[in-house]
């Protein structure tokens, strides 16, 4: 339901007048009963969420009109988890397609997990969920159906909405069965779907379009962005410049006396470590958001100073030298690495670098929120809004079951709206001003004031024995942590950041030594799409192809070799300091398999036609990497011309993620994951000087243009049998490495330092 909607009406009565009756179907942990507003709401199919549900966690309402309304907990923001979502459940309940709308949930612990980041929406135990809960309200309405005609259930079966009667051919369709079947208990269980019989789960069906597709072409669907209410006014913030600085004094005169201009407030900002909490800043309050930003343009604040003034990337990278070159912490420790490097025939080294990065979503996050009272409403483009209702709670001082987050669609995210300080901000100003308020961020606020992914420093070495194997390997890695946003003193990369590809690498070493180097952080260190397997997975693949020349051996085959044969890995027994992370799985059900890392393997260097006779000039990079309980191997062939203009002739991805539910949009997400990677190798690349970003816009922030994308991307999925891992993140960190190595293949030049930028000119 739109803003301006729920601003004339109260959710509930519109509900209530618009709809009767309907079959609502709940499962799960117990909560508060709360009636949700709709996302996509059509007068003529509008379903009415009973007051007396069977249980307190709806997933589920059919109407009496058989309209089935699925409610989503989890965030779109492009990567299609909520079409995938409602494609199980409608699957379970064998509900036409034609008959099935969307609701997006608000943020509620009744929902368990809402935060839509770590490649969890469908991986996270939600796909069994929502299919328990089709097959759920699937078998009532056949129970129902039964008692009507007086016949055993098991007489009866359920297809597109339409219950039959095998020997009378009797139908009744669902609207027919609704006011019966909520009479009914919830059973316990309900048999499942044999996949033989799946009508949309795994499957490409035409005429099954991702939800909310035609609303999102026309303009009509509500973006964060797009939210507004009668009464609103825009604020746009002035926020410090340097992490950690205040506002010490402004003069808003002149800001002031921009038409349009109503209000200039000084928002007080959290201390470092800051956590989700606002920046602070001095927020400028006006009739539209062009007044607002014209406004703030003439504001003259003067700042505090802060303890990350000094912080210049450049020297930084120094620093990051130094700290690698030197032993750290060791969290990883297999047999004697030291003297298996001193007495190994070939020693290797190498040092790889990647820089700061921002997500830099198409929409900028913004947020509205209406505080009226001791409650808060929100609508807002967050990933996460359980976090957001507690931040806002928490800065309000108001109980958390009085704000309400509404989840708009969101223009891409990245990890960055999960963040919810620019939903606290909203909150905070409309508190203040006792009206709603949409807090606006520009592209540069989101470039200059985000949470960017951290800058990482690896120094690997290895040696080779007499037959080419790797008889030892080093690793060391500098990378300000996640954790400093959160506690002082973080100065080393985490056990989690750690588990993305160090100490879960696959390949059987007889000797590894893993080290964590001092790296204090001097921004607001964030997840981004991939988190630190981007840089690990750079480092790690690069390095390994850099071992295979040196041995002499197909870089592909060196990789099948040292896999050591298809094996689950002890992960118990890998020289760990501390239980390695397993993206929240248990080890035991999403094992280390190095059978899968093969199969991806052999599947992109078959279907890219590896090994074939190249023009000089030209040459393919190979790169595998397990992330988020999905492995992936990318092959990147490229042509390098004069003076070394690059062209990325094709890129091959083989992903086995267990079971693909929804495969268009895994191969879509694959392709995005793709164009990202190649951003990230090629262009993008925050930096800072005197404390402040040095980039402001996608003039100076590049990220991928469509012309340089590559036109031949093929993407081939490799069904494991394996259990459901993640997709929206995997893609992304084999890229980077895949087309280093092929710039290698090409001209035999190194690339150990992202991005690539100009440093193949000459070439």
């Amino acid at each position: 339901m739109s803003a301006e909607l729920s601003a004339g009406m109260e959710r509930r009565s519109f509900l209530q007048r618009l709809a009767a009756g309907g079959l609502v179907l709940a499962v799960g942990p117990a909560g508060v009963k709360q009636f949700h507003a709709l996302s996509e709401l059509e007068a003529a199919d509008a379903t009415a969420l009973l007051s007396d549900p069977f249980a307190p966690s709806v997933y589920l309402s059919i109407s009496d009109a058989g309209i089935a309304t699925i409610i989503c907990h989890r965030s779109e923001m492009g990567q299609g988890s909520t079409t995938t979502l409602v494609m199980t459940l409608a699957d379970e309940l064998e509900a036409d397609w034609t008959k099935v709308r969307l609701e997006q949930a608000i943020g509620d612990a009744k929902y368990g997990d809402q935060n839509t980041d770590g490649s969890t929406s469908i991986r996270n135990g939600t796909y069994m969920k929502f299919r328990e809960v089709g097959a759920t309200a699937r078998l009532m309405l056949a129970q129902a159906a039964a008692a009507t005609w007086g016949v055993p259930v098991n007489e009866v079966t359920a297809r597109n909405s339409v219950v039959t009667h095998g020997k009378t051919k009797r139908t009744l369709d669902y609207g027919a069965l609704v006011a019966r079947a909520r009479t009914l208990p919830v059973p316990a269980s309900a048999p499942l779907k044999a996949p033989k019989d799946f009508r949309y789960i795994g499957k490409k069906i035409k005429g099954v379009k991702p939800m909310q597709q035609h609303a999102m072409v026309t303009g009509k669907a509500t973006f964060g962005q797009d939210a507004t209410m009668p009464g609103m006014k825009v604020a746009v913030i002035l926020h410090p410049p340097v992490y950690g600085a205040h506002v010490l004094k402004f003069d808003a005169a002149a800001a002031l006396a921009v038409p349009g201009v109503e209000k200039v407030i000084e928002i007080p900002g959290a201390p470092i470590p800051s956590a989700f909490n606002p920046l602070g800043g001095v927020a400028v309050i006006a009739s539209s958001t062009w007044a607002a930003i014209s406004g703030r343009a003439k504001l003259n604040a003067t700042w505090s100073e802060s303890p990350n003034d000094s912080y210049d990337s450049a020297a930084y990278r120094t620093e990051l030298e130094s700290s690698v070159r030197a032993a750290g912490n060791t969290v990883r420790d297999i047999g004697n690495t030291d003297s298996a490097l001193n007495s190994a025939p070939k020693k290797i080294s190498a040092e790889y670098y990647a820089p700061h990065l921002a997500q830099a979503p198409m929409e900028p996050p913004a947020a509205l929120a209406n505080v009226t009272g001791n409650k808060c409403e929100v609508w807002a483009c967050t990933q996460d809004p359980q976090t957001a209702q507690t931040t806002v709670a928490a800065l309000l001082k108001i109980p958390k079951e009085n704000v309400t987050i509404n989840v708009t669609l969101l223009g891409g995210g990245f990890g960055r709206k999960s963040k919810p300080d620019f939903v606290a901000e909203a909150a905070w100003l409309s508190q203040q001003i006792g009206a709603p308020v949409k807090v606006v961020w520009t592209r540069e606020d989101d470039i200059r004031n985000g949470f960017v992914h951290t800058v990482s420093m690896q120094r690997l070495e290895a040696g080779l024995d007499a037959s080419g194997k790797i008889s030892a390997w080093k690793h060391r890695i500098a990378s300000p942590p996640i954790p400093s946003l959160f506690a002082p003193g973080q100065e080393f990369h985490s056990d989690g950041e750690l588990a993305l590809g160090v100490l879960d690498m696959p390949y059987a070493i007889p000797n590894v030594r893993v080290e964590a180097c001092r790296a204090p952080a001097h921004a607001r260190i964030g997840w981004y799409r991939s988190v630190s397997n981007i840089p690990q997975a750079f480092a790690i693949a690069s390095f390994m192809d850099e071992l295979a020349h040196e041995a002499g051996v197909d870089p592909v085959q060196f990789l099948l070799a040292s896999l050591g044969g298809d094996r689950v890995i002890d992960m118990t027994k890998q020289g760990a300091a501390k239980p390695v992370d397993n993206y929240g799985a248990k080890w035991e059900e999403h094992p280390n398999d190095t059978a899968r890392h093969r199969r991806v393997l052999e599947a992109v260097a078959r279907e890219s036609g590896w090994g074939k006779k190249l023009p000089a000039g030209e040459g393919m990079g190979v790169a595998v990497h397990r992330s988020f309980l999905t492995y992936v191997a990318c092959v990147t062939h490229v042509a390098v011309g004069p003076r070394g203009a690059l062209t990325i002739r094709r890129v091959d991805m083989a992903m086995d993620c267990g079971f693909a539910v929804n495969p268009d949009r895994v191969k879509s997400q694959c392709e995005g994951g793709i164009g990202m990677g190649i951003a990230n190798a090629l262009v993008s690349e925050l930096s800072y000087s005197k404390g402040a970003t040095v980039q402001s816009n996608f003039n100076d922030y590049q990220v991928l243009r469509m012309r340089a994308n590559p036109r031949d991307v093929r993407i081939h999925l490799v069904d494991s049998g394996g259990p459901i891992g993640g997709v929206g993140e995997p893609p992304v960190p084999p890229v980077a490495p895949s087309l280093c190595n092929a710039i290698f293949a090409a001209t035999g030049k190194r690339i150990r330092s992202l991005p690539i930028g100009n440093q193949l000119a000459g070439s």
